[in-house]
């Protein structure tokens, strides 16, 4: 019954929301539960950056041999050089010394979500590219089942694994020579299994290797594989020390980093520098400080330096299923069936979805909402835009599904909001009803009317529907000589009555050749 709720609402408000707003800004504008509030995410997202200002703030450095220490954040230029000068020639005092140690524990095997964020991360694959990767590595044998959104293998998947491991060792170039005893209870948890494990190569892969793999295909078993022996080694230990040094009555902070050891970072920095990952974090820069006691004083030089503060980044595929995961989570009961906006096996093509009707765009890994999608957040009432109608559902079908709700009283309110929906949103106002309109590309001016000549799909036109002036794109002359007529030739024909062209087909001799071009 709880299913069953789930997807008739899903359908009632989707079908009528899409309906009403395409009608009213005549123009398809697709509205979902899950669509809609995660381009709300991407629209918010984006006037956070539009709106920011940047700051200039300075920073006094003191520095002796490999020893380099930091003021923190000064808001003026005079207060961080008068500081400089009065550190030139004393000599600093370490006041305090403090060592950490730290241990990273190992990551867990990927689910879904998990491995479509690394792969976005590390090889800039969209979502649905790293879906259908694993999809046909699953349907090679190669892999266990991608739609998953569970971290952790069964309780008697342990022999499997242990022999998976010893297996994968000799098999990845990476791993020659990693000594490695595998520690499995981290990962096995049955109880955190519900309907598929987490995803890991299969012995069927060992068997196989990487013969016959597509590169694409190489670069996600080799991410699968050595996350699994990540998962399974020793945690990494490190040291930190914080050291403070006193210096014309003001602190400055130097940190330093000894890794004790490397553990699973092993792994994965030798996986990275194999596989040559184009990924944003290079790997952690280890500042060693000399050893330091209480007390100590140096002889320093200082230096002023100039920083801006940075702006909120804009949405990656990684970043945006990460917020997904957690949208409305803090309004969901412990229990819920789902967590957050969407599935792991419905995101990408949630992502996918938006791209393709043009409410959202790619620029290079970044997601960032265009004019119609920027338009459509704000229009669309707060009740779709906002995760917390997909947390109330889930509380509401959470309770159905214990029994404690009554199906056909959720499917009542249901319609019920749908009708006031439709009400409320009867009729907007006439300029508002040219929010989408599509803005006329102006080309030139018409050589008999002087009104605009205008871009069509297949022609540019003059604008005044007396005067019939136009040129199709699909014209004789370029189509023989294997030409676009583009915008460019188009505007350069009006403005001076001939365009220059070049790389023209000649059908007779078979060669190219550039030519004036003329109206």
């Amino acid at each position: 019954q709880s299913a069953l709720c789930r997807a008739k609402a899903d359908w009632l408000v989707g079908i009528n929301a899409t309906r009403l707003f395409s009608v009213l800004y005549h123009k398809t504008l697709t509205v979902g539960r899950v669509q809609t509030p995660t381009l709300k995410m991407l629209v918010d997202r984006d006037a956070k950056i539009l709106r920011f200002q940047k700051e200039k703030y300075y920073t006094v450095g003191i520095q002796s041999g490999s020893l380099k220490a930091d003021s923190g954040r000064i808001s003026d230029a005079e207060t961080a050089n008068s500081l400089k000068e009065k550190c030139t020639g004393t000599t600093p005092v370490c006041t305090s010394v403090k060592r950490e140690k730290k241990t990273e524990q190992p990551p867990k095997p990927y689910d879904l979500t998990t491995l479509q964020r690394e792969a976005n991360r590390l090889f800039g694959f969209t979502a649905k590219q790293t879906l259908d990767y694993a999809q046909q590595l699953y349907e090679k044998r190669l892999l266990t089942y991608p739609r998953t959104d569970s971290q952790y293998l069964t309780k008697d998947m342990g022999q499997t694994v242990q022999h998976l491991v010893s297996d994968l060792l000799r098999l990845l170039p990476f791993a020659q020579g990693l000594a490695l005893t595998a520690e499995l209870g981290r990962v096995l948890n049955s109880k955190k299994v519900s309907d598929h494990h987490a995803i890991i190569p299969t012995s069927e892969f060992v068997k196989q290797g990487f013969t016959g793999l597509a590169e694409s295909e190489c670069k996600l078993m080799n991410l699968v594989c050595s996350k699994l022996l990540c998962a399974i080694a020793a945690p990494h230990e490190y040291e930190t020390v914080t050291a403070v040094f006193s210096c014309a009555g003001n602190e400055f902070t130097a940190k330093g980093k000894t890794v004790l050891v490397p553990g699973w970072k092993e792994i994965d920095q030798r996986f990275r520098s194999t596989m040559k990952a184009d990924g944003e974090e290079e790997a952690e820069s280890l500042n060693t400080l000399p050893e330091l006691a209480e007390g100590q004083s140096f002889r320093v030089t200082s230096t002023v330096s100039e920083h801006f503060t940075s702006p909120p980044k804009a949405y990656t595929e990684d970043t945006l299923l990460s917020a997904m995961e957690r949208a409305g989570a803090e309004d969901m009961p412990e229990e819920a069936e789902r967590k957050g906006l969407g599935t792991p096996a419905t995101r990408a093509a949630i992502l996918e979805k938006l791209v393709q009707m043009g409410f959202v765009q790619r620029k290079g890994k970044q997601l960032v909402p265009t004019k119609d999608g920027i338009n459509l957040a704000v229009v669309l009432p707060e009740s779709l835009t906002s995760p917390a109608l997909t947390a109330e559902w889930e509380n509401r079908l959470t309770e159905i599904a214990k029994g404690k709700a009554d199906p056909d009283e959720f499917m009542a309110e249901i319609e019920a909001q749908v009708r006031q929906l439709v009400k409320t949103y009867s009729c907007i106002s006439a300029d508002k009803q040219n929010l989408f309109q599509s803005e006329r590309v102006i080309i030139g001016k018409c050589p008999r009317c002087s009104e605009n000549v205008y871009e069509g799909k297949k022609n540019f036109y003059c604008g005044n529907r007396g005067c019939q002036f136009v040129m199709w794109k699909n014209d004789r002359f370029f189509e023989q000589r294997k030409k676009a007529f583009t915008p460019k030739i188009a505007a350069a024909l009006l403005k001076n009555g001939k365009a220059k062209v070049k790389g023209l087909y000649s059908e007779k001799t078979g060669k190219t050749y550039d030519a004036t071009v003329l109206l």
